[in-house]
């Protein structure tokens, strides 16, 4: 790395790590290699990565380490997630990700400031605690899971606060995926603005 020594030891609480394809939104099917921060407070009942919520239960791994990890392998795009990734400052990882060429991706409710430099920003707002204002002029992708049909009013409430350009998805609550894929299928069919998103490495088995 050619980041300063200072920037490469800073570490972050990291659940896991690994090189996969994203399943999820607009990149969804890409090979992107995943690190998952420890820490969240936005208590989404139902949450699928629960043990991510307490970041002292997971540890710490140095920016050099993580970007080490990342170069041994045929990755050149990175997602950032969680738990909720914002309540860090990501910065300086986002700062040795570039300089390492690496694209940067990050998953954010948007429920804490955003920091860092990225690529593109996935905005997946929770009831649970709302975004923050002024994230969604820079979400590149806004994606809602939709548990039931009053998502969908929720869903427009923030479509209507993001930029023209912003990429629109559904995804349904995996657990109610049966019930909700048919409603989503009609939903988009007469509001074409919006994409189906699926978690495609639930289907396929993989991390």
């Amino acid at each position: 790395m050619t980041v300063s020594p200072a920037i490469a030891a800073v570490s972050y609480p990291v659940m896991e790590h690994f090189y996969t394809l994203q399943g999820e939104g607009f990149y969804q099917g890409a090979a992107a290699y995943f690190v998952r921060l420890g820490g969240c407070d936005v208590g989404c009942v139902w949450c699928d990565v629960k043990e991510s919520w307490d970041a002292t239960a997971h540890p710490h791994m140095s920016i050099a380490a993580i970007v080490d990890t990342i170069k041994a392998t045929p990755a050149q795009l990175v997602v950032i997630t969680g738990g909720e990734p914002l309540m860090h400052n990501l910065a300086p990882l986002t700062a040795a990700l570039k300089e390492a060429g690496l694209q940067t991706n990050i998953e954010t409710s948007g429920s804490h400031p955003l920091s860092g430099e990225w690529d593109w920003i996935c905005l997946s707002p929770k009831k649970f605690k709302a975004p923050l204002p002024g994230i969604l002029p820079f979400a590149n992708e806004l994606k809602i899971v939709v548990f039931n049909k009053s998502d969908f009013d929720w869903a427009e409430k923030y479509a209507a606060q993001v930029s023209p350009a912003c990429k629109l998805f559904l995804q349904p609550e995996w657990e109610k995926a049966a019930a909700m894929t048919p409603l989503i299928v009609d939903y988009i069919k007469a509001n074409p603005k919006w994409e189906l998103s699926l978690q495609i490495h639930k289907y396929i088995q993989v991390p």
